[in-house]
């Protein structure tokens, strides 16, 4: 009898078994009724697939009665990857059963397996006439789908495989160990003698139980020393270490000492685990282990004394940019190291300039003042030479001097905006730059500006407040930046009537993505097929994410630290958290290849993919980015009560 099943040895009848498995127990007794009606009961025997991955959709819904199934991936290599078990009161075959897509995966029988078989027909159905089925079960397949790609994603980056990439060596790889230390009161001469004997170039300072205290360099001998003739006076280790020693961790990754290098302009980093000093870690050492372009350019940045000298410096970095997608570094290490970057040629440009007003006779600045970028750079994801926008907050003056001083910034602005477009930073077609009095203004004056955008929220303001939102300190002052955060940040925690206006901004516009979640692309003649990666999703994590960190007080402006700010204070669960950082890494992975290939073509990156054209892992985890990004804007709408018609 159809409507009749086998469950644990009884004969049961199948809408009531069907009635208790989650979402259709959402649906009343007539409805899964009518379901079973057009169901089929269908027996696979242990050691079958149900479907192969690469099969076309079967079209239908498999929910298990008895029995347990296996699903499993294909990796690049054809070695299958098991994502999930299937047992009784589950279902599958989810992925594509309302499509004519091929199965993602395969469904193998571990013990012989019997199914409800529903037809796409009668489920979507109740797709349109059920909301709260529907959105239930949207959550599952998004779910679901995650899963694949991260077992995918966690194979693909197996251990090995990270050992091999240079980027994702660990320090301790790469360090000298045991280092070769002395102590706080060895006399030079001792240490010139140990470093020729160990052919070393710096010495670590330890204490007597072994602690760092310092380090002494080749160049601290020269330059403390023998520069100043005093190689025969009774000079110790003391006296010429550095004592700010910079340390990095055993288990960190090459990237990262290698950022602290670039930051700092250190060649030595000692390596501390556990408060024990376990080796060191030279530029050398970088440099055996892979190129030293990274360094290379910073220290050809520093020493350039004009701006067509940086012209040249600056061209090198789209090649280390290059050299970092090749060996797989994530998008934060790449938008790290290239910030770091973009920052030193805008803060030499900067010193340019101001050496340009005094040999100009303008003087020094008047008062102190802070150098601010805003968007991408100001969130430090900026990886290829975008537009300008940046800004200047300046000292408070009074009245009598306010319009002196702001001419004096004017003229500095003009000439560091000018500067940057020589580098290759374009030009703000919007304008927003220092070079704008607009965006040029004491700190007052920025304060009095924020209340006026916050207080009267049309439109206008609201671009105005999204373009400004992210700005971040690159030169001079910057506790006149951290002042003007903190106004920022009381200013919004006081108006969630602001807060929800911005939310309304975002959800005007909402991810491109169909009622079965499928990625819509553009329909228009230029863009046919293709989907912007960074207005059609990434636009609506970072709106998402800045909401609810000004509405939390997190001062953060890059998108990942925000949301790790986020995740401490229990605003995301685990889960979201997880899927939202997956989902960025993977919009900002694919925007810097595909600005990467333009590029090289000669093009202007515009962050346009088309989806059908990039291989098939890389597809799903764009679709689930998407997934993640209409997510998050779903979170923004009821948090910020920001429902729209």
């Amino acid at each position: 009898m159809k409507n009749t099943i086998i469950y644990n040895g009884q004969p049961t009848n199948a809408a009531m078994f069907l009635k208790n498995i989650f979402p259709f127990n959402l649906l009343d007794r007539n409805t899964v009724e009518t379901v079973i009606e057009h169901a089929e009961i269908r027996k696979y025997p242990k050691g079958s697939y149900v479907f192969r991955q690469g099969d076309p959709s079967h079209h239908s819904l498999f929910v298990v009665v008895t029995g347990t199934a296996e699903a499993t991936v294909l990796n690049e290599q054809d070695k299958e990857i098991v994502t999930r078990l299937h047992g009784e009161l589950d279902f599958f075959g989810e992925a594509v059963f309302m499509s004519d897509e091929p199965y993602p995966g395969s469904v193998r029988v571990l013990e012989d397996l019997t199914c409800i078989v529903i037809p796409h027909e009668v489920f979507d159905t109740l797709l349109s006439k059920f909301a709260d089925f529907s959105n239930q079960f949207s959550h599952i397949l998004t779910v679901r789908m995650r899963t694949i790609y991260q077992a995918l994603k966690s194979d693909a980056l197996s251990e090995d495989m990270l050992k091999k990439q240079s980027m994702r060596k660990r320090v301790s790889d790469l360090m000298s160990s045991p280092p070769v230390t002395c102590r706080e009161d060895d006399d030079i001469a001792v240490i010139a003698k140990v470093m020729t004997e160990k052919n070393v170039s710096s010495l670590v300072v330890v204490n007597k139980d072994n602690k760092p205290l310092g380090i002494v360099t080749e160049r601290d001998l020269i330059s403390k020393v023998l520069a100043h003739n005093a190689f025969l006076r009774n000079i110790k280790a003391a006296d010429i270490m550095s004592s700010e020693l910079l340390t990095v961790a055993p288990e960190a990754f090459y990237y990262e000492a290698l950022l602290i290098m670039v930051k700092h302009k250190v060649k030595h980093l000692a390596v501390v685990g556990k408060k024990e000093l376990k080796g060191i870690v030279t530029i050398r050492d970088l440099i055996i282990s892979r190129s030293a372009g990274a360094l290379t350019i910073v220290n050809s940045i520093e020493k350039q004394t004009t701006i067509d000298g940086l012209i040249k410096a600056s061209k090198e970095i789209n090649r280390v940019l290059q050299a970092l997608v090749a060996e797989n570094a994530n998008s934060k290490e790449i938008l790290q190291l290239i910030t770091e970057f973009f920052d030193r040629l805008t803060r030499k440009v900067i010193q340019i300039c101001e050496q340009e007003m005094e040999a100009e006779e303008y003087g020094l600045p008047p008062v102190a003042y802070s150098w601010i970028t805003m968007g991408s750079g100001g969130r430090l994801e900026q990886f290829v030479k975008t537009d300008q926008d940046n800004g200047i907050i300046y000292d408070n003056v009074p009245p009598e001097k306010e319009e002196e001083t702001a001419r004096y910034f004017q003229i500095l602005a003009e000439k560091i905006v000018e500067g940057l477009f020589k580098v290759g930073f374009a030009k703000c077609k919007g304008n927003v730059m220092a070079s704008n009095p607009f965006w040029c203004r004491s700190l007052k004056n920025w304060r009095d500006t924020v209340t006026i955008w916050t207080n009267n929220l049309d439109s206008e303001n609201v671009r105005m407040l999204t373009i400004f939102l992210d700005f971040r300190h690159t030169y001079g002052k910057k506790s006149l930046c951290d002042q003007l955060r903190s106004f920022v940040t009381r200013k919004f925690q006081k108006a969630p009537a602001a807060l929800t206006l911005l939310a309304k901004d975002d959800l005007s516009h909402r991810v491109p993505l169909n009622f079965f979640k499928q990625i819509i692309t553009e329909k228009s003649k230029e863009h046919r097929n293709l989907v912007n990666l960074k207005s059609a999703a990434c636009v609506h994590m970072v709106d998402g994410l800045r909401i609810f960190s000004l509405r939390e007080g997190v001062a953060e402006t890059n998108t990942f630290r925000r949301l790790e700010e986020l995740a401490k204070k229990g605003v995301f669960s685990p889960e979201d958290t997880e899927f939202f950082a997956t989902a960025y890494e993977t919009l900002m992975t694919l925007r810097i290849k595909q600005s990467l290939l333009q590029l090289s073509r000669g093009e202007l990156p515009d962050n346009y993919v088309n989806p059908d054209e990039l291989n098939k892992k890389e597809k799903a985890a764009l679709r689930e980015a998407f997934i993640a990004v209409d997510r998050m804007q779903s979170l923004v709408s009821h948090a910020f009560f920001a429902f729209l018609g």
